[in-house]
């Protein structure tokens, strides 16, 4: 790999978001949601025609009344300025569960209790306890199941990614993806270490990491990012930052990621040559990164690009999806991202495609550009993925000249 670009302190091709009424909205969401996510599950399965014994249904109330007061108290020791490990797991566990109970509430609370008043099956009182029990039981195997799933080492998704102008030397180029680890209050430096036991094992020719390595500062969660440094690649190991970074100290990460022997494009690239052909892998800082106020951090792709030769192709890195609409204008072919985790917990999807053009896989943006979002390697707060697997991405680099010689 030859670096062939430098960071740019030029202004940043950001602009500021309209305020829409959405927006607006979202600034109330802290104050309502917690609310709803305890108080309506509390009424469809205590008090909507079940008629449970008093101690019953005050036993159940005062777990509801806990839990509501309980999880955004866990979540500011956990996530304000104490930064308490331990409140914090215990709020993140306490939001992912009244989620998946929320969400299970109201589909089986109408569709359930529809199902069997139409069934005609039991008593009004039979049809209710029944709703209760399924909501329950539903929940219990959905959350164990996520948190088997958020806490084992992803499995590879490999794809063939054809770019119409990769010169036939590239062909069959290997690109792994990590992204989103998310290292943690809860300490996963031993699945660290598979993780990059697995990267490995793919011989890679680029190791990417779009972002979002962990919440807490580099001093915090060095041990557990440390494994990194083992990750192997034939040219080179590319990194660049994700809007989590930026609550935590952003350089302090740019700075362990080189020191651990990745190459962090701040806003520059990097070339790529194999078989007389080259192939220019760019970086760009996130989306969020000038808001930060770190001097020099911002998302400036034609920063990245200064110098780079106009006809060849370009593989970008850039954290969230969003990003593709300027990728597309600059006619870059590839970009890779992360930050949507795939919804994480179904059917958080939903809002995740109000804010990104994309939720998860491979999709075609203009007449040229591609873009691949990965579901994400690790979790973000509640240990919890519900439809929405992890994933370690091999792409591919299929070139079309290589297909069509003799």
């Amino acid at each position: 790999m030859t670096d062939t670009s430098d960071t740019l302190p030029a202004d940043s091709e950001a602009q500021a978001p309209r305020r829409s009424p959405l927006l607006r909205l979202m600034r109330y969401l802290p104050l309502i949601a917690p609310v709803l996510l305890w108080a309506v599950p509390c009424w469809v399965l205590l008090y909507t025609g079940q008629h449970w014994p008093l101690p019953v249904a005050f036993a159940g109330t005062t777990l509801f009344v806990l839990g509501l007061a309980g999880m955004p108290l866990a979540m500011v020791r956990g996530h304000g300025r104490r930064q308490q490990d331990r409140m914090a797991i215990l709020g993140d566990t306490l939001l992912g569960s009244t989620w998946v109970l929320f969400t299970w509430s109201v589909l089986l609370g109408v569709l359930l209790r529809l199902a069997l008043t139409l069934a005609g099956v039991g008593e009004s009182q039979d049809r209710a306890r029944v709703v209760t029990w399924a909501v329950l039981g539903t929940t219990a195997v959905l959350l164990a199941w996520g948190y088997a799933e958020a806490r084992r080492v992803p499995r590879v998704r490999s794809l063939d990614v054809q770019l119409p102008r990769l010169g036939a030397g590239l062909d069959g180029t290997r690109v792994v993806l990590i992204t989103d680890t998310h290292y943690g209050p809860l300490d996963r430096a031993r699945w660290s270490e598979r993780v990059c036991e697995t990267v490995n094992a793919l011989e890679a020719d680029v190791v990417c990491h779009t972002g979002d390595i962990a919440d807490g500062t580099a001093e915090r969660r060095r041990a557990q990012a440390v494994p990194l440094g083992t990750v192997r690649a034939t040219h080179a190991r590319v990194y660049v930052t994700g809007n989590h970074e930026y609550y935590s100290e952003a350089q302090g990460w740019v700075d362990l990621m080189d020191e651990l022997g990745w190459e962090p494009l701040r806003n520059r690239h990097l070339l790529l040559e194999r078989g007389g052909d080259t192939l220019v892998v760019a970086g760009v800082d996130d989306v969020t990164a000038e808001s930060s106020g770190l001097a020099g951090h911002r998302a400036h792709l034609a920063g990245a690009l200064n110098g780079a030769d106009p006809d060849l192709p370009v593989l970008l890195l850039a954290h969230q999806p969003k990003f593709v609409d300027r990728a597309a204008a600059a006619g870059i072919d590839l970009q890779l991202s992360g930050h949507t985790h795939g919804g994480q917990i179904w059917p958080f999807h939903h809002l995740v495609r109000l804010d990104q053009p994309a939720l998860a896989g491979l999709s075609r943006h203009g007449s040229r550009t591609l873009l691949y979002t990965s579901r994400g390697t690790g979790f973000w707060g509640p240990p919890f993925r519900v439809f929405a697997p992890s994933e370690i991405t091999l792409l591919v680099l299929r070139s079309p000249q290589a297909a069509a010689a003799p």
